[in-house]
């Protein structure tokens, strides 16, 4: 039996969101700082810079774990890969060049607890369930999720819509059921979510940093015509059409 106060809230940490196995503890001020460095993580404390960490809790369950994420384990927890064979670890390893996403993310199955390494990054949990049949998401946005989400690397419809979107030739899938954490340079406060149903919706620029499988992606003209868009001062704009959600930071 594993006993620890990890979880337990205080006065410098809480608890701030519990989605599945997931939990995320959030630390108001650093209090473990030199003298020459304590102004700076003040400052940086009401700017809502602070350190996170996940926690995993897994019951006879498992969790996904972007390599070199996990700071420690704590009881009968057994680690593995997610590579299945020889074709599998070279499939991995071609999506990890083009998306940026490490080629192997270990798996942790057991009775215990997974600690992650703090992070100064936001923590989203998303419900992969509630994204119309999976999620599509940013390079370098994974963190963990649960061992019943599934993940692959899918290309983009067309050459020209990858190279004029500004979004990359692949991307991370996720699906199935379960949630997922991502760690994002945007606090959800300033992520703007779009529910689509069979509608469009077009923006100027990559500001989306996750979207619905469902949703089609193409690049298009902000007017019929070439001197039209040129003349705009748009150009073209990133067009998600179909019936599914989008989450955006357009401040970023």
């Amino acid at each position: 039996m594993v006993r620890t106060n990890i979880l337990s809230e205080s006065n410098i940490k809480k608890v701030t969101e519990q989605s599945g196995i997931f939990s995320i503890i959030e630390y108001d001020r650093d209090i473990s700082v030199e003298y020459d460095t304590a102004m700076n993580s003040y400052f940086a404390s009401k700017m809502n810079l602070k350190t996170k960490q996940v926690i995993a809790s897994l019951n006879d369950s498992g969790v996904i774990v972007q390599s070199g994420a996990m700071q420690m384990c704590m009881g009968n927890i057994n680690a593995s890969t997610d590579i299945s064979s020889a074709t599998d670890l070279l499939k991995k390893f071609v999506g990890s060049k083009v998306t940026g996403e490490s080629a192997i993310k270990p798996k942790y199955v057991g009775n215990g607890i997974v600690v992650l390494e703090p992070t100064k990054k936001y923590i989203i949990l998303e419900n992969i369930g509630e994204w119309n049949g999976g999620m599509i998401i940013e390079d370098e946005l994974f963190l963990a999720c649960e061992e019943t989400v599934k993940m692959s690397i899918v290309p983009r419809n067309t050459i020209s819509s990858a190279v004029l979107g500004g979004e990359g030739l692949f991307n991370t899938r996720l699906e199935g059921n379960g949630i997922v954490a991502l760690e994002s340079k945007i606090p959800r406060e300033e992520l703007v979510a779009v529910e689509l149903i069979d509608d469009i919706l077009k923006i100027d620029g990559n500001m989306a940093i996750a979207w619905s499988n469902s949703l089609k992606f193409s690049v298009e003209k902000t007017t019929k015509t070439l001197i039209g868009s040129a003349a705009s001062g748009e150009g073209f704009v990133n067009v998600y059409s179909g019936t599914g959600r989008v989450l955006l930071a357009p401040i970023n």
